[in-house]
């Protein structure tokens, strides 16, 4: 791709949230046996959305020679985190809320200890996610740097800071 070219232009967006959810969808495999926290976390992650944050995060990926498959592993890295932050906002010590576009929120499915539980594992979930492209010949101090990037992000620096205002 040339300098001048949008990612977005030369690829379908839409085709690319469904790529994501694909990935989503591969990342908590169901095992046929009651699970909560692994139910739960596919009710949340699973919930649908435009999938706007992975979708720029595979773009600006291409952008600067990567790949579709090399930046997946972030991408839905970042919509664990983010769907985690979904979680918890909408639980009851903090916003209190019960329905996120019409559907019951997590808490109200599951119970509040199982939906702390759920983002907690969401979180985990994504930075192991992170390290997967370590396979894929990403050089180990890039993994080490996004990882360390994703942690500030979401740490008492960035996404648990902003949750206190």
């Amino acid at each position: 791709m040339n300098i001048n070219q949008n990612p977005l232009s030369t690829s379908n967006p839409v085709q690319k949230a469904l790529s994501v959810n694909q990935a989503l969808d591969a990342a908590i495999p169901f095992k046929g046996h009651h699970n909560n926290i692994q139910e739960a976390m596919r009710y949340s992650l699973l919930a649908g959305g435009k999938r706007a944050r992975p979708v720029l995060c595979i773009a600006a990926c291409e952008l600067v020679g990567g790949t579709e498959s090399i930046a997946m592993p972030a991408a839905c890295a970042i919509e664990m985190i983010h769907t985690m932050s979904l979680i918890h906002d909408g639980l009851p010590c903090i916003d209190n809320d019960d329905l996120r576009r019409g559907r019951p929120l997590s808490h109200k499915v599951f119970g509040e200890a199982v939906a702390v539980l759920t983002g907690d594992a969401l979180l985990d979930l994504a930075f192991d996610h992170i390290t997967s492209v370590s396979t894929m010949g990403v050089p180990p101090t890039r993994v080490v740097h996004a990882n360390k990037v994703l942690a500030k992000s979401v740490g008492h620096q960035g996404l648990a800071q902003g949750g206190v205002f």
